[in-house]
């Protein structure tokens, strides 16, 4: 399904249900149709332990009565003029909501981009069975691996259609490929593991599955031996598989429905230094191939590149237009639909490159830590406390000296912002990217 191509099917039916919601009473309506296809197959020691597969069509209608609105869903859209009426009958009861409406005409996006979302290559349950199989056998030929957790191979498509009563009618198709394995090294008690995968838009820009099952391989036997380190305050290094946690607390405290609920510690501080200088954080959905990129957003708003963060300071928020209208805004296209609502949320979000490789700033702390594993969720957006359980190395002088676990590592995000220093190893394989991360202090809880 291309912007181009649409098809006639789900557009007919979400363009029904806008017409029926307009007849039923609403003053306003739009509806979005989602519909997937995946299939999966997980494999352990060789044999297929599990294959799933799923096709589904979802349909969601919101409906505004004046300041009312109100929403519903359904698998199964036959039913056009109940599932109008019961959506207009509940908004007439719902509360008035002063900011809740559709998005600005003048605003809707007129054209839509090829950004290269689907790929038409098929797999089958045989395909993606050998490449399950061939991401373990790798794991195992690394020396010191004795088991896997399992491989997976998976694909999936997908579609989306929104209709809106003020004239927009949008869709488009997207594909994913992924590949993940998770090697066990070592026997009894001291066993490690660790893992690796790949998802892609495109079957042909996955790394091989050579790749991904020797490097899950040599990550769990790196692991092998752990040393407890006693607390103190050190430099931590994040690598790229944990550093885009740090990012997503970024996007989370600059979301705009955080600050009109008065939920972020970043609330006031649009326009000042919230980061390190050297950090500029972009947020793009017009990325060609990018997992989270789009066309149009989830109000049918043209989408462009944004800078959230410029060389440390604030410069926008996450908006969809009721929070944008709460805050006296406008919306920058980024809604985003988990079902009839939307809201604001973050796209293909990037933490661009700093100077340094993180040899040389591994080469600069001397002593630190390098996490590359994170245990548990205790962040608050709030107040900015930030704990985390963490595992990965010790740096002992200027190198990576032996393996590290059980250890907490603790602070505050807006020290930890204010001192994050981005290193030059940038690479775009997920929907959020950040290179390795130094953060100069933080809390480490050990033995």
């Amino acid at each position: 399904m291309t912007s181009s191509k649409k098809p006639s099917n789900l557009v007919d039916a979400a363009s029904a249900l806008v017409e029926a919601a307009k007849k039923a009473g609403a003053d306003a309506a739009d509806a979005i149709v989602v519909s997937g296809q995946s299939l999966g197959i997980d494999v352990r020691q060789g044999k297929v332990e599990e294959t799933n597969r799923s096709e589904n069509d979802g349909f969601a209608l919101r409906v505004f009565v004046g300041k009312k609105q109100a929403s519903i869903s359904a698998n199964d859209a036959s039913a056009v003029d109940e599932l109008a009426a019961r959506a207009v009958s509940m908004a007439k009861v719902a509360p008035e909501d002063a900011f809740a409406c559709l998005a600005d005409q003048a605003l809707l996006a007129t054209d839509f981009l090829d950004l290269e979302l689907f790929d038409e290559t098929e797999v089958t349950t045989e395909n993606l069975t050998d490449l399950a199989r061939e991401v373990e056998e790798e794991a195992l030929c690394v020396n010191g691996v004795k088991n896997t957790s399992g491989a997976t191979a998976a694909w999936g498509a997908g579609g989306l259609v929104l209709v809106t009563s003020h004239g927009f009618c949008g869709s488009y198709s997207s594909s994913s490929f992924s590949i993940s394995v998770s090697a066990v090294a070592g026997e009894g008690t001291a066993m490690e593991r660790d893992y690796d995968y790949d998802s892609k838009r495109f079957f042909s820009d996955l790394k091989s599955p050579s790749q991904i099952g020797r490097m899950a391989g040599e990550k769990a036997v790196r692991r092998l031996n752990p040393q407890k380190v006693k607390s103190q305050t050190i430099p931590v290094l994040y690598d790229p598989r944990v550093s885009s946690s740090l990012l997503g607390h970024v996007s989370s405290a600059i979301n705009g429905a955080s600050i009109a609920r008065q939920t972020s510690f970043l609330k006031d501080e649009m326009n000042k230094d919230v980061l390190n200088k050297a950090v500029t954080i972009i947020d793009d959905p017009l990325r060609k191939r990018g997992l989270a990129s789009k066309p149009f957003d989830g109000e049918g708003v043209a989408v462009e590149k944004l800078t959230m963060v410029e060389d440390g300071v604030l410069k926008n928020w996450f908006l969809d237009s009721a929070t944008a209208k709460e805050l006296g805004l406008k919306t920058n296209g980024r809604a985003v639909r988990a079902g009839a609502n939307p809201a604001p949320g973050r796209t293909n979000l990037t933490m661009l490159s700093g100077e340094k490789s993180p040899q040389d700033l591994i080469k600069e702390i001397g002593t630190g830590l390098y996490v590359t594993d994170l245990i548990g969720s205790g962040v608050s957006i709030v107040t900015g406390d930030y704990s985390r359980g963490a595992s990965g190395f010790w740096i002992e002088n200027g190198e990576i000296a032996y393996p590290v676990s059980e250890i907490t590592i603790a602070g505050n995000l807006k020290d930890i912002f204010q001192s994050m220093i981005p290193a030059n190893d940038l690479e775009y394989r997920f929907s959020t990217n950040a290179p390795t991360i130094l953060i100069e202090n933080m809390a480490l809880a050990g033995r």
